[in-house]
């Protein structure tokens, strides 16, 4: 993996120094924009409206724009100076429980080795985090972009998740339509939440696949093979008239799913051994 980072955890006055890596990758199919005349792939070009011509990387900075059309300008190592990237520190300034944080908070996964040096102190915080239960809030600058971060380990390893700042969480009270009191129906509720049960099961993220991507995938062979794409029909939808019909349906089609889920777990769960027969009388069959 490409290191994307180096510094150091810091909490009190303990240093761990560490090398940062991205724990997730895209895999989206990349395409290019094509100009559809001559198919020539379109080429994008920083180019000066004022000077006519291609401006290059070094020739280029940063710049606020406080009044239309007027600019304060700043370089590369000012804004590393104001963000505190130069001084490669994850500084850990609290520590609380993973239950505190809401999911919305999250953004992106990185996962954390120890340095060169340091291996003793990566072990010590590694443990203590795991045994403690907590997790470190602390603060990072990469690429002259502070922020919050959630120090936590994932299974053998120190992983770092940055994480939005309350005033880029916007509020709920935005969202329109939203219903003021909670107002259901008790037979839906209770249908509801029937169906809620037959469709639970443990997370396994291997069974879920990007539809998307394979089907993509398997249109741009077919037509770098010189094939029509085949594209299977739409399902057609079910016009159903209410919710109550709707919940009942869907109750009816898992049903079977939920047969085999319980088939599953009465194979795979061990029979009880027979009692020994006695005397004159019919062993009865034990069910497990």
């Amino acid at each position: 993996m490409h290191t994307v980072w180096k510094g150091a955890i810091s909490f009190g006055l303990v240093h761990v120094p560490v090398k940062m890596f991205s724990a997730t990758e895209e895999k989206d199919i990349s395409m290019r924009y094509i100009h559809k005349r001559c198919t020539t792939p379109l080429s994008y070009v920083r180019k000066c409206t004022t000077c006519d011509t291609e401006v290059e990387w070094g020739e280029i900075t940063k710049g606020y724009e406080y009044e239309p059309g007027r600019f304060v300008l700043f370089e590369k190592e000012e804004l590393e100076k104001i963000s505190g990237e130069a001084t490669k520190e994850i500084k850990i300034l609290d520590f609380v429980n993973l239950t505190d944080i809401d999911p919305i908070y999250f953004q992106k996964t990185y996962y954390l080795s120890p340095g060169d040096t340091g291996a003793n102190a990566y072990n010590l915080l590694l443990e203590s985090i795991k045994q403690t239960g907590k997790i470190g809030i602390a603060t990072i600058s990469i690429r002259s972009k502070s922020s919050l971060a959630a120090v936590r380990v994932i299974d053998n390893c120190i992983a770092l998740e940055t994480i939005f700042y309350p005033d880029e969480i916007r509020a709920i009270s935005q969202v329109p339509n939203l219903p003021e009191a909670s107002n259901v129906n008790d037979k839906e509720l209770t249908m509801a939440k029937m169906l809620i049960e037959q469709l639970s099961t443990p997370f396994e993220p291997e069974k879920y696949q990007d539809e998307y991507r394979t089907a993509l995938m398997e249109a741009i062979q077919q037509k770098v093979a010189g094939e029509e794409v085949q594209v299977a029909p739409e399902q057609k939808r079910t016009n159903v008239i209410d919710l109550m019909s709707a919940l009942q349906a869907s109750l009816e089609a898992v049903k079977p799913v939920a047969a085999d889920k319980s088939d599953a777990k009465a194979k795979a769960k061990p029979k009880a051994a027979a009692k020994p027969r006695k005397p004159k009388e019919t062993a009865k069959e034990t069910v497990s």
